[in-house]
């Protein structure tokens, strides 16, 4: 976060900063999501749903995930959220209690560990690699499980490596976390961002896991804060319980413009198809200037590179990126301790015409 604030810093200066660094769509929210905002706004209809969400939206994505997925997910199952944010607050305040512990894979989100320490739990970052795809592996979930533990997370495809798991590894973790008496948490806020393939839903495993998803990503609606999470029947009055004491309910405009986006496919693939050509570039770039690229990434917008033929230091160098070349980068340090001074991640979620001059930048500075 200090690197972003720099960044803008600059730009308030007035330097055009080339941001490869965001986590966000540099996309619009479609016409068409907004067009449906503005009728609800309209409509006059803009007092609270209920806690656990307009049952409107979760008709919508019980739908959503039959067609998506071919799986039959009752709509109260489905809670929505302030975000995917409020999705994990929400599971962990009802899941945990202090003293208990969470696997999660390093490098990872970040947020995570925040949102399980505020339960007075414990994250266990269990450090990943290429053998394993950067994810948590069934092996790793058995050899780190201990007693108190009470679930796993998979980032599918991963922040920040942009990596899939495996389907057969997936089924694995699932019935791992199973067999210990716990649950798989499976974050699929990149679910739609894939390359090549497509990431499958961890229900169609175990009908237990914990889904949380979200608009932000797939349907560029960050600003909107709306996201879902799927739970098993056990836990459907305690997560509401929740609910009803810490957000009350995610925002009616946001539901109503979430459930219109579900009816949106054009401007989602347009979307998909530009990150998938920003890709392919950084893919054929980075190599050339010395980035090592160990594991292409199959999804999401971001891809994990191991500087250590460049710098020892991956976060003096993106910190030397910014300031010399104007170019922000994330370094390593910021999804974990495991191998971080030798990685950083570059998010392509912005334009190509500034991808192409930040690798001219880069190239640049390393007099290449």
């Amino acid at each position: 976060m200090q690197l972003l604030e720099r960044a803008k810093e600059f730009e308030a200066e007035g330097r055009k900063i080339i941001h490869m660094e965001i986590g966000e769509p540099d996309f619009p929210t479609p016409a068409s999501v907004v067009a449906a905002a503005k009728v609800a706004l309209d409509s006059g209809d803009n007092f609270y749903t209920p806690s656990t969400g307009s049952p409107v939206l979760q008709k919508a994505l019980s739908d959503w995930y039959l067609d998506e997925y071919g799986l039959s997910v009752a709509p109260e199952r489905i809670l929505i959220t302030p975000g995917t944010s409020g999705a994990f607050s929400l599971i962990y305040a009802a899941l945990l209690e202090a003293g208990e512990s969470v696997l999660l894979s390093d490098p990872g989100y970040p947020c995570q560990r925040n949102f399980i320490r505020l339960t007075g739990a414990e994250p266990i970052n269990v450090p990943v690699g290429p053998e394993t795809r950067y994810h948590l592996s069934a092996e790793l979930i058995e050899n780190n499980w201990r007693k108190g533990t009470r679930a796993a997370v998979v980032i599918n495809p991963s922040n920040p490596t942009g990596t899939l798991i495996e389907d057969r590894e997936l089924k694995a973790v699932a019935e791992t976390c199973r067999r210990l008496g716990g649950y798989l948490i499976s974050d699929e806020i990149y679910h739609g961002l894939t390359y090549g393939t497509k990431a499958r839903c961890a229900l169609e495993f175990d009908e237990h896991a914990i889904i949380v998803n979200g608009f932000s990503k797939r349907w560029a609606m960050t600003g909107w804060r709306v996201g879902w999470v799927i739970v098993p029947d056990a836990l459907i009055d305690a997560c509401r319980r929740v609910m009803q004491n810490i957000f009350i309910a995610a925002p009616t405009l946001s539901q109503y413009a979430a459930t219109a986006a579900l009816q949106n496919s054009d401007d989602i693939e347009a979307m998909r198809l530009a990150y998938s050509e920003r890709r392919s570039y950084l893919l054929a770039e980075l190599p050339k200037l010395g980035f090592n690229i160990v594991v292409e990434p199959q999804g999401a917008f971001y891809i994990y590179a191991d500087v250590s033929g460049i710098t020892d230091d991956s976060r003096e160098f993106c910190w030397q990126m910014l300031e010399e070349a104007g170019v922000a980068i994330t370094p390593g340090e910021d999804f974990g301790s495991y191998k971080s001074a030798r990685h950083l991640r570059f998010s392509y979620a912005t334009g190509l015409d500034d991808i192409r001059e930040g690798i001219k930048r880069i190239r640049q500075h390393l007099a290449i």
